[in-house]
């Protein structure tokens, strides 16, 4: 049975609105140390007492997820700051780093002067649907 401490290992679908943003179907299963926080906190909470053949369904919160939005994670660059500005458009991801922490963040404006970038998580704001199998736990 799934609790602290325990390895696990599973099978997963992600749906994000609706569609697969993610799975491990072909791939080898996900394994996590149960209580470790190595994966998002609603769905760690909702394997808790499963054990090795179960299948669930979990439906997580943004909150217990990546979060909300949060609006203080968008930052206005000056353009020059920003490598190959010439090449970017809306969309595209880039890295950037502050005191030795690397980011990533996804450009959602871009002129003749600055960049605007979002740093929020990809997934945040977003409910996520989980289709799991656990394979194992020990």
């Amino acid at each position: 049975m799934i609790k602290d401490g325990s390895k696990v290992a599973m099978d997963y679908t992600l749906l994000v609105d609706g569609a697969v943003a993610d799975s491990s179907k072909g791939r080898v299963p996900l394994e996590y140390t149960h209580g470790a926080g190595q994966i998002i906190a609603g769905l760690e909470k909702a394997l808790s007492g499963l054990k090795a053949g179960d299948k669930k369904s979990v439906d997580v919160t943004a909150r217990e997820a990546y979060g909300e939005i949060n609006p203080s994670a968008r930052r206005v660059v000056p353009r020059m700051q920003i490598q190959n500005a010439d090449k970017l458009r809306v969309g595209d991801v880039v890295g950037a780093s502050s005191e030795g922490h690397h980011f990533r963040a996804v450009i959602i404006r871009i002129d003749d002067k600055e960049v605007e970038l979002d740093f929020n998580h990809p997934l945040a704001g977003k409910n996520l649907h989980f289709d799991v199998e656990i394979i194992s736990v020990k």
